[in-house]
């Protein structure tokens, strides 16, 4: 895939941190033939101009005993909104919450460790959204292949 702003050896080295984001400036340099200084210096900039984001520890709750993953479909009234993205925002349990097509639409997944605490979550914070149209729930029951932002 062709990206703007990415040269061959910027899309080596975010090829080598999608595989493994701990991998040090020397390996990386090794792999693509140039210093660790030079690698270095790329990802700052990457960094800087917000290419890279974030280094994090991703966590499969399928591998967890008891965790529940659940995605949520959420149509609401216009007027109501912003005021139940706030009231998903604040919540711990919800994990993303994406606006997608259709109108006043919400894709929200949560991940709960338990049934118990999922349908608390769907109790006490999904149910009583202002302006909720529709609602729909789908339980996750294997992960059969989740890709994190971007592929080059």
């Amino acid at each position: 895939m062709f990206l703007d702003g990415l040269d061959q050896l910027d899309q080596q080295i975010i090829r080598l941190l999608i595989e493994n984001a701990r991998m040090s400036y020397s390996d990386i340099g090794q792999k693509i033939g140039i210093s660790r200084v030079a690698v270095r210096a790329r990802i700052q900039a990457l960094e800087q101009r917000g290419i890279i984001e974030e280094y994090t520890t991703i966590i499969n709750p399928q591998k967890i005993s008891g965790a529940v993953s659940c995605y949520f479909e959420l149509e609401f009234h216009p007027e109501s909104l912003e005021k139940a993205i706030q009231l998903l925002d604040e919540n711990e349990t919800i994990t993303q919450i994406y606006r997608v097509t259709g109108r006043n639409k919400l894709h929200v997944h949560a991940v709960a460790s338990s049934a118990q605490e999922m349908e608390t979550l769907i109790r006490q914070v999904i149910d009583p959204l202002p302006g909720v149209i529709s609602c729909s729930c789908s339980t996750i029951l294997s992960r059969i292949k989740d890709i994190k932002g971007l592929r080059l």
